[in-house]
C-alpha cells in the first residue's frame, strides 16, 4: 500500500523519469556527441542545469518542512553553505603542495594569513567518506540543537521564521571573520580534484551533473515517503491544527524535530553537490536573501507538492539567469512582481493550480458516467 502511494500520481512518476533520462543522456549528448552536433550539450550548460538541480533539492527540502508540516524556515540556506562547506573543505585537502604556497597541509589562504597548524575541525577531511558524513551530520546536528530549543519552547509562526532568518544571518557575519578559518570573506576556491578526478574535467563535470540527478531523485524518494507514511498525516495535522493534534497525545515537537533535521541534511547534500560544479563556496551563500528566495521557489512551484517545489526552483533560477544577464538591474523587482503575482493568481503555485484544473475537469466526466443497471443509485439524505 505504501508503495503505491510513494509512485502514485503523474507528476512524481514523470520527475523520476525526467531525471533518470537527464542522468544518462545529459552527460553522453556532452561527452559522446561532437560540438558541431546539433545535439550536443556544451559543459557550460551542463554545469548550469546542474546549479540549478541542486537548488531543486534544497527546495525539495524546504518544501517538506514548510508545505506539510507548516515550518516556514527562511534559514535552509545556512543548511544548504554548511554541506558546501564541508565538501569544499574536503577540496581545499586535495590541492596539497599544488597551491600557490605549496603548503602541504595547509591551505593557501592559511598560509597567507600566517597560519602555523591545521586546526582540529579541519582534521579528517582529507578523506572523502569523512567529508560526506560531515555533509550530513553537521547541518542536522544545527537542525537538531536549534529545533530542541525552538520546538519544545513552542516557537510558532512567524517567530520561528524570525528566528531561523537570524541563524543565517548570524553564521553569515561569523564565517566572515578570517579568524574563523574558512577563508573569510573569499571562501574557499581553486578546487583541483574530487576523488582523484580532476574537477575542471568535462568528464567529472558530466559525472556530477548525473550525480545530482540521482541525489535529487533520492530526495524525492526520500520525502515523498515520509508525506506518505502515517507519520506524514500527522505531518499535516500539525501543520492545519497544532494544538488540536497535540491535544490528541501526539508530541508535535519530536514529530517537527525528525522533519526538520532530515530536511537540514538534505539540504546539506544540494550544498556539497552545488559546491564542485560552482568552484566556490563564500559565506554569501549564508545571506537571508538566499533562503528567502527559496520559499519564492517553493511559492511558485507549489507548497506542498514536493515535484512542483523543484519546478520552481529550476524555473525561477532559469529566468533569474536570464534577467541577470539581459536586465540585472531590473532582476529583483522582478523577483518580487513574480512573487506578488503568483501568491494572488496562482496561491496554489504551477503544480497546484494544473492538478486543481485537472480534478475540476475529472468531476464532470465522473458525474455523467453511467450507472450499471444492477448497481443501486445513491439517495441523497434527507428524503
Amino acid at each position: 500500500m505504501l508503495t503505491r502511494r510513494l509512485l502514485a500520481g503523474w507528476p512524481g512518476i514523470l520527475f523520476l523519469l525526467v531525471l533518470a533520462a537527464a542522468a544518462v543522456l545529459v552527460p553522453f549528448a556532452n561527452l559522446a556527441l561532437p560540438p558541431s552536433s546539433p545535439w550536443h550539450v556544451p559543459t557550460h550548460l551542463v554545469v548550469l542545469v546542474g546549479k540549478w538541480l541542486c537548488y531543486a533539492l534544497l527546495a525539495i527540502a524546504l518544501d517538506l518542512v514548510w508545505g506539510y508540516c507548516g515550518i516556514l524556515s527562511l534559514g535552509h540556506g545556512a543548511f544548504f553553505a554548511l554541506g558546501g562547506y564541508a565538501m569544499g573543505m574536503y577540496l581545499m585537502r586535495q590541492i596539497g603542495t599544488r597551491g600557490v604556497y605549496g603548503h602541504p597541509l595547509l591551505p593557501d589562504f592559511m598560509v597567507f594569513l600566517n597560519w602555523k597548524e591545521l586546526p582540529w575541525y579541519w582534521w579528517g577531511f582529507d578523506q572523502f567518506w569523512f567529508a560526506a558524513v560531515m555533509v550530513l551530520a553537521v547541518p542536522g546536528l544545527l537542525a537538531f540543537v536549534f529545533g530542541w530549543f525552538a520546538f519544545r519552547s513552542r516557537v510558532t509562526g512567524v517567530y520561528l521564521s524570525i528566528i531561523t532568518q537570524a541563524l543565517t544571518f548570524a553564521l553569515m557575519l561569523a564565517f566572515f571573520r578570517n579568524d574563523m578559518g574558512f577563508g573569510g570573506n573569499n571562501g574557499l576556491t581553486d578546487f583541483r580534484e574530487i576523488l582523484g578526478f580532476a574537477v575542471r574535467d568535462q568528464g567529472t563535470r558530466a559525472a556530477l551533473f548525473a550525480a545530482t540527478c540521482v541525489a535529487l531523485a533520492g530526495g524525492f524518494l526520500v520525502a515523498r515517503w515520509i508525506v506518505a507514511s502515517r507519520f506524514g498525516l500527522v505531518l499535516v495535522a500539525i501543520r492545519d491544527a497544532e494544538s488540536r493534534t497535540r491535544f490528541l497525545g501526539y508530541r508535535v515537537d519530536r514529530y517537527k524535530l525528525f522533519v526538520f533535521v532530515v530536511s537540514a541534511m538534505m539540504a546539506g547534500v544540494a550544498g556539497a553537490l552545488y559546491v564542485p560544479q560552482v568552484g566556490i563556496i563564500n559565506p554569501g551563500e549564508f545571506a537571508p536573501t538566499n533562503s528567502i528566495e527559496a520559499v519564492i521557489w517553493v511559492a511558485v512551484g507549489g507548497r506542498g507538492t514536493l515535484v512542483g517545489a523543484a519546478l520552481g526552483a529550476v524555473v525561477v533560477n532559469a529566468f533569474k539567469t536570464w534577467m541577470t544577464g539581459a536586465m540585472p538591474e531590473v532582476w529583483l523587482f522582478a523577483l518580487g512582481a513574480l512573487f506578488v503575482t503568483v501568491t494572488l493568481f496562482l496561491p496554489k503555485g504551477i503544480l497546484g493550480t494544473l492538478g486543481a484544473i485537472g480534478r475540476r475537469r475529472a468531476l464532470p466526466a465522473a458525474a455523467e458516467r453511467p450507472v450499471p443497471a444492477d448497481q443501486p443509485v445513491p439517495v441523497e439524505q434527507g428524503r
